[in-house]
């Protein structure tokens, strides 16, 4: 029976091709934009690491020895205060983080040196983030204890610098330093670049940072204070630090640690630590007050608001705008369905019942709005290549996965069945008796 009401519903569509090319169009430009908008908010605000992001907690003390800090703990941390929280080895995996522009280049090349970005970390950085490897591997545990002059370079870095080929065992000159590649990652893009992100309600958020590209190359945590030493941007000082250059000893906050705990009770009790040493630290009289806080990666999005503002409000205006359309294609079928009254009639007459009429109807309605689906796809492509031709520090990521792609023709066809329920409701409680007496 299906079947034979499709059949119907395409009969019905070709006698009236203006009316059904106004109705396709009606339901296209509004999925066409409400799609692309909600393609990007999906990019843009999706986990970075599903199945592994509520493992994963950003930690902060705030180790200002004033009484002018914020309410909230500080984005980054001060040396010292890092040092302590990663050598109490209190979590399943822990890395800092700190990052610096660096020049570059290969010993024996021509090329000039570049000025890239560094990323000083440990070893547990790529386990904890599942870093993707083309060749060779990450650094171990004990290159960090050694201070080893070691490297990971991006697959970018190496198709620039080596034309893509295996150059794990290769030397980089850093600054003054030579370093030996011990890896090559695969391309490798998180979105959000999350394990970089601060900002928030600390200040303006910089979407540029969110969505921005991973370091070019990634040395240990040690081994890159001392190649860059003095090189390493500090957001905040409390006072002039006694040592100029020596940022071990700054009273400055600059560092970050991520930390990965595999069991909830583990939690709770990493909390606990974090806390405690924050109360031990004022105590002491290093803290002036005891801030702290250990934020699982999701709930670090969304305190730093990673998806922009206008973006989220381009999403409300493209449903607005489906609405719209919505309304249009309420009214074209409506006047459709009522003109085909006789029709209608006939059909109850020889026996049919009044469910069978609204259940062709919303069959034709059905129809319609599948094939508004696959037009609005082709207008979402449209709008996601105008999006990735943009000047915006995401453009870049604006590509439809196949999920969005189904939702696409979901979105469509539930839109059209709701456009054809009233008018499909209308047509069945037309009167037979007064139709048939007109024909």
């Amino acid at each position: 029976m299906f079947g034979y009401y499709v059949e119907l519903a395409v009969r019905s569509l070709k006698r009236n091709p203006v009316l059904t090319a106004l109705m396709v169009l009606a339901i296209a430009v509004g999925i066409g934009t409400s799609m692309t908008t909600l393609t990007v908010m999906h990019l843009l605000s999706g986990d970075p690491l599903p199945g592994k992001s509520d493992r994963l907690f950003y930690v902060q003390v705030t180790p200002y020895p004033s009484d002018k800090v914020p309410a909230h703990a500080n984005a980054v941390m001060d040396y010292r205060s890092a040092m302590d929280l990663w050598g109490a080895k209190r979590a399943d995996r822990q890395a800092l983080l700190v990052g610096s522009s660096i020049r570059l280049h290969v010993p024996g090349s021509t090329a000039p040196p570049l000025l890239l970005e560094m990323l000083s970390t440990h070893a547990d950085f790529f386990s904890m983030f599942d870093v993707p490897f083309q060749y060779g591997s990450a650094w171990t545990p004990d290159d960090d204890e050694r201070h080893a002059r070691v490297a990971v370079i991006t697959a970018d870095l190496n198709n620039k610098l080596f034309r893509g080929e295996n150059s794990v065992g290769k030397t980089l000159r850093l600054r003054d330093s030579d370093v030996r590649i011990v890896g090559v990652l695969k391309p490798w893009r998180p979105s959000p670049l999350f394990y970089n992100v601060t900002g928030g309600w600390m200040a303006a958020g910089d979407t540029a940072d969110f969505y921005g590209k991973s370091e070019d190359v990634m040395t240990p945590f040690q081994a890159g204070l001392e190649i860059n030493d003095g090189n390493f941007s500090q957001f905040t000082c409390w006072h002039l630090p006694p040592n100029p250059g020596h940022l071990q000893d700054s009273p400055c906050i600059w560092v970050k640690l991520w930390v990965q705990v595999d069991d909830s009770a583990k939690v709770a009790a990493y909390r606990r630590f974090v806390a405690d040493y924050s109360a031990q630290q004022k105590a002491q009289g290093r803290f002036r007050q005891d801030v702290s806080a250990v934020s699982s990666l999701m709930d670090w999005l969304t305190i730093n608001q990673v998806v922009p503002g206008d973006v989220r409000l381009q999403v409300w205006l493209a449903f607005a705008f489906l609405a719209i359309c919505l309304c249009n294609t309420v009214g074209l079928l409506l006047a459709k369905f009522l003109r085909r009254g006789g029709d209608f009639s006939v059909r109850r007459a020889l026996g049919a019942t009044r469910g069978a009429v609204v259940t062709q109807c919303l069959v034709e309605s059905g129809v319609i709005g599948l094939a508004g689906g696959f037009v609005g796809l082709l207008f979402t492509l449209a709008g996601l290549w105008l999006v990735r031709r943009q000047p915006v520090p995401y453009a870049d990521l604006a590509h439809l996965d196949i999920p969005m792609f189904l939702v696409t023709l979901l979105l469509a066809v539930a839109t059209s069945l709701l456009a054809g329920a009233v008018p499909a409701l209308r047509a069945g409680r037309v009167a037979p008796g007064l139709q048939l007496k007109t024909l």
